[in-house]
């Protein structure tokens, strides 16, 4: 995604529920989803209360677009722990 989506700040928000499994193949829909929403001046919301397993493909998507081209409520801490993990692996 370009980044040029909706203003968090200024916008409404609208909340895309991803449960289950998230991988790589998910990601091309998930965008589309994603920028249709900054396409409607509505801010994305990703709750990810009830996502179970994701790949690395998946966490690094998340990790770039959090905050930028989407925000995240609901997150599983398996999920901020691995975000961390990968954070402080990539900065060493």
């Amino acid at each position: 995604m370009s980044g040029q989506g909706a203003a968090h700040g200024t916008n409404p928000t609208v909340t895309i529920r991803v449960s289950g499994k998230l991988f790589q193949a998910h990601l091309s829909y998930l965008d589309q989803l994603v920028q249709s929403a900054a396409d409607c001046q509505l801010w994305p919301l990703l709750n990810l209360a009830h996502l179970e397993e994701l790949d690395s493909a998946a966490l690094f998507y998340l990790m770039r677009g959090e905050n930028r081209d989407f925000g995240i409520v609901s997150c599983p801490n398996f999920i901020r722990e691995w975000m961390e993990h990968e954070k402080e692996r990539t900065a060493a």
